[in-house]
């Protein structure tokens, strides 16, 4: 077997474990957040996670594709090597970059949602607040 085509299946398998892999961690975790930030309405909140989940899936693993080939022609284990850390290190690059701005975005969603709970006042604006006892 040709050692280029060996490179590609071992990026291969390893890229789509590990983006398996943070795909289920951001899922399991981000939907606890998610609730949160949706105000406890837990079946938008699924929702959401799951739209989340497949777009990540969708731009990493198109990454991943893009990434596959290369224009250099491995003849030794060396290369090989040398290869699958470059592809690698830069699909764990674009994860991280996926997953910071996943977090990124729903901190500021969760930030806007909480601004605006502050600012709504604790009797509405028609209403009366009852005198406290002994005044």
């Amino acid at each position: 077997m040709d050692l280029t085509v060996v490179a590609y299946v071992v990026y291969l398998a390893v890229s789509i474990g590990l983006t398996v892999w943070v795909a289920r961690t951001l899922s399991s975790n981000g939907r606890i957040f998610l609730s949160d930030v949706l105000h406890g309405n837990e079946k938008l909140a699924d929702a959401v996670n799951h739209l989340l989940v497949v777009g990540f899936y969708l731009v990493n693993l198109g990454f991943v594709a893009l990434y596959l080939s290369g224009d250099e022609t491995i003849t030794t284990t060396r290369q090989i090597f040398e290869s699958l850390s470059t592809k690698l290190g830069v699909v764990l690059l674009a994860l991280g970059v996926m997953h910071l701005g996943n977090v990124y975005v729903l901190n500021r969603i969760r930030r806007r949602g909480l601004m605006e709970r502050e600012q709504q006042p604790p009797v509405p604006p028609q209403g009366w607040a009852a005198p406290a006892a002994g005044v």
